[in-house]
């Protein structure tokens, strides 16, 4: 019985939660209409786990997604970006470094944050088999 209830409790908070976002999204659009801003082209590029070798299009996906959504301060688009990350090593790196902005005060460096994320996420074979590609490069007579 118990159960019963919870579920029942369960299925109208969900029910609740999905009529106010739809409601929240399309006045996000209409607002953004009265303004003369266009409708967002670019959709959401999804969470982004740690797969190395899915980083590259992920990363040009994101950055698409902050610029045609007019994300604009540092800050914000740290905290977007670190938001789109989830479980495995992305999440581990998401959950440190957001711990590591809670001590800091002050407006993030872009360019840091922008190497660091790079570093951390680059498919490292990559690199690797493009220097092992030139060294075997033979040119055809």
């Amino acid at each position: 019985m118990q159960i019963a209830e919870e579920a029942s409790t369960s299925d109208k908070q969900t029910d609740t939660e999905m009529s106010v976002a739809p409601a929240t999204m399309a006045g996000t659009s209409q607002e953004n209409r009265q303004i003369g801003l266009p409708k967002n082209m670019v959709s959401d590029p999804g969470w982004f786990d740690g797969d190395w070798t899915k980083f590259e299009d992920w990363w040009r996906e994101i950055q698409l997604f902050l610029k045609s959504n007019r994300v604009i301060e540092i800050d914000n688009r740290i905290t977007a970006i670190l938001a789109h990350l989830r479980g495995g090593v992305a999440g581990i790196y998401a959950q440190k470094k957001l711990d590591k902005l809670d001590k800091e005060l002050g407006t993030q460096d872009w360019n840091n944050f922008v190497k660091e994320i790079k570093t951390t996420f680059n498919d490292k074979s990559k690199a690797a088999n493009a220097e092992w590609k030139i060294k075997t490069f033979k040119q055809e007579k």
